[in-house]
């Protein structure tokens, strides 16, 4: 197991440490989601193809929510697809269901495969990391448009340095400042550097 998680002190460069041991830690020249270019990158779909990385991490982050949220989750919902592996693992240390949105043709976050969420239910929602905080916003507003009540919402990684608003109150494993430019501004284009595109979303 991995114990120094559960250390205060220090855990943000312990949980970049497991990033760099995992190659999951990466630098060069990305388009993050959010649209946003950045010279450094953190795959967590390297560290989460470690099932005993998942499971820590994931236990980690349902003991960071339920310090944060009013009252004992029901639910938890993660965008597609970053979110899955850790949503699914934080639901299981909670002991509660588990579902995920997708973008619909028109990029609109929505539920498919069944999935339905209560007016009874408390959800949390969790991702792997935030940058601007935007595809977790939308999943609380997807929620509370039918009906759910959101508690607060969580990640691993939190690129934003805090200062992401996703409407509810939110927890991270770690959180990092890391220079991040919009495109017609990012000193990587204008050396000519090939952008690339890491994760789930394509360019």
């Amino acid at each position: 197991m991995l114990d120094w998680i559960f250390e205060v002190a220090n855990q943000n460069q312990k949980i970049l440490n497991l990033f760099q041991s995992t190659g999951a830690y990466l630098k060069g020249h990305f388009r993050l989601t959010s649209g946003l270019h950045s010279p450094e990158y953190l795959q967590c779909a390297l560290v989460l193809a470690h099932p005993k990385h998942a499971e820590t991490l994931g236990r980690c982050l349902a003991e960071a929510i339920s310090a944060i949220a009013p009252e004992r989750p029901t639910l938890v919902v993660s965008p597609a697809m970053g979110g899955l592996i850790i949503g699914h693992e934080v639901a299981r240390a909670l002991g509660v269901r588990h579902i995920f949105t997708e973008r619909d043709p028109d990029r609109k976050m929505t539920l498919r495969r069944g999935f339905s969420v209560q007016s009874s239910d408390l959800a949390v929602v969790i991702e792997d990391v935030i940058t601007t905080g935007g595809s977790t916003a939308e999943v609380v507003a997807l929620l509370e448009s039918q009906g759910a009540r959101v508690l607060a919402a969580g990640s691993i990684i939190d690129r934003s340095g805090g200062t992401a608003n996703v409407g509810v109150p939110r927890t991270a494993l770690a959180t990092l400042e890391v220079q991040t430019w919009d495109p017609p501004a990012c000193p990587l284009c204008a050396q000519g550097l090939e952008v690339v595109k890491p994760g789930s979303r394509p360019v």
